[in-house]
């Protein structure tokens, strides 16, 4: 038996026709059709064409990825921008918000053939300039004024048998509950809820820790629910509808990509503002895992460069994600890591890191600060260090405290060797490198998220209503 469509968590779209040399970009799927539908529709089109439209290009686009349509022909792209082979995508393009709150509402339907299970590939055109064997999308106008909905607008153009499947699980984290979530309700879907927004609250923290998580849907979880949803543009009305549990997911991800991204390693001998050599498609090592890691950081923050794995291996998407950084900063696209490519990286980079505050602020860790941390060191990442270590040592009784004073002295050496012990980190005793740090980091945001409400997340109410 086949396996079911799923939404993708994101979708790389190739800004051209397929076979000609083009940047290709990563965005969430939601934001994917926001465009698409951005880009074909127009805002002031009755309501129930708008929603004709993007689920004909949802189905569209699933139809692509489902089939691996681009993938099974070797390219490294889930679909095109070109509207003669794809759907209309301008990377960077404004958003209608009418469009926006459809899209967050519907994203995760699609349509299909009655005892299909792809979705179905649902050609459309404009219908005035271009003529097709499917839908046109000035022809929904007609239809809708007619008193026509979304379901028999499809069904006019594709036929009767065409069938609405909602609730399609989203990026491997599975559905949304199938009755909305609000105050009163209980169960595991409250309790997920609660966890994410928790996890949420240490990057976005204007929104209130939930105490205690536990499953019941009562006023700390309502009005937690309130700040996420006019956080992020979605009606405040504290209740839990697909549209607010799969905006909470894709957030949730977010903050933990970031927070992976954050605390990832390096060893001594991968910092170095030095390039030894070019670097290029088959390379592989330890210099080929920094360039990964700083461009997957760099891509959390700048959009046209695609998120890649980082694993040492120069690969394709490597090479991609170098020439996107290449044309994103005027530099000859050549895939090539030479020495200039090089230093634009290493410093975009190292911007990144210095607009980030370096004061301690409980429940946020940060990325490694790229130098080592030893005797005679001092600084703001020594005190960041020092922060972190206390607030572990207040769980492990094994571990001292250190007087945080921004000098790396010998208590903090040893508490960094008592670490290093107790957890069985490797590397010289004493001594914090990008992998000592990250088991740090780690530690700590294990201590820490969803369970500790930092300063001002609490809502301002008895903590018993929620018992």
């Amino acid at each position: 038996m086949p396996n079911l469509p799923t939404i993708p968590e994101s979708v790389t779209v190739h800004l051209g026709r397929p076979e000609t040399e083009a940047q290709n970009v990563t965005v969430s799927f939601p934001d994917y059709i926001k465009n698409v539908a951005s880009s074909e529709i127009y805002p002031t089109w009755p309501e129930e064409a708008i929603r004709a439209n993007i689920l004909a290009q949802i189905s569209f686009a699933l139809n692509r990825i489902y089939t691996e349509y681009y993938r099974n022909q070797g390219y490294d792209f889930d679909i095109t921008s070109s509207t003669a082979a794809d759907q209309s995508f301008v990377f960077g393009r404004e958003i209608f918000g009418n469009v926006s709150r459809i899209v967050d509402e519907i994203f995760n339907s699609y349509i299909r053939r009655r005892g299909n299970v792809e979705p179905l590939f649902a050609v459309y055109c404009d219908g005035i300039e271009v003529a097709c064997d499917g839908l046109s999308q000035w022809g929904t106008v007609t239809l809708a004024k007619d008193g026509l909905d979304a379901m028999a607008i499809l069904r006019a153009y594709f036929g009767d048998d065409v069938e609405l499947v909602t609730n399609v699980p989203v990026g491997g984290g599975g559905s949304a509950p199938p009755v909305p979530l609000r105050e009163g309700s209980a169960g595991p879907d409250v309790e997920i809820l609660q966890t994410r927004l928790n996890r949420i609250s240490a990057n976005y923290p204007l929104i209130p820790k939930i105490f205690p998580v536990n499953g019941l849907f009562g006023p700390s979880t309502e009005i937690a629910v309130k700040a996420f949803q006019s956080a992020f543009d979605l009606t405040p009305d504290g209740i839990v509808g697909p549209a607010t549990w799969y905006r909470i997911q894709n957030v949730y991800t977010g903050v933990k990509r970031l927070s992976d991204l954050n605390s990832e390693g390096l060893t001594v001998e991968e910092i170095t503002t030095t390039l030894p050599e070019s670097l290029g498609r088959g390379d592989t090592g330890e210099i080929v895992f920094v360039v990964q890691y700083y461009l997957s950081y760099i891509g959390e923050f700048i959009d046209s460069i695609p998120r890649i794995d980082v694993d040492g291996n120069f690969g394709i998407l490597t090479e991609n994600a170098v020439k996107a950084f290449q044309e994103t900063y005027g530099l000859p696209v050549t895939g090539v890591i030479d020495a200039v490519t090089w230093y634009y990286m290493y410093n975009v980079y190292s911007g990144i890191i210095e607009n980030i505050p370096k004061i301690y602020t409980e429940g946020v860790t940060v990325p490694f600060p790229g130098i080592i941390l030893q005797i005679g060191a001092e600084g703001d990442a020594v005190r960041l260090l020092q922060n972190y270590l206390n607030y572990i040592a207040g769980s492990f009784s094994d571990l001292p405290e250190v007087p945080v004073t921004g000098y790396f002295g010998s208590q903090t050496e040893n508490a960094v060797t008592q670490f290093q012990n107790l957890f069985g980190i490797a590397g010289d005793r004493g001594v914090v490198t990008g992998l000592t740090w990250k088991a740090i980091t780690d530690i700590y945001d294990d201590l820490y998220y969803g369970r500790i409400a930092a300063e001002g997340q609490y809502p301002g109410y008895d903590l018993s209503l929620d018992r």
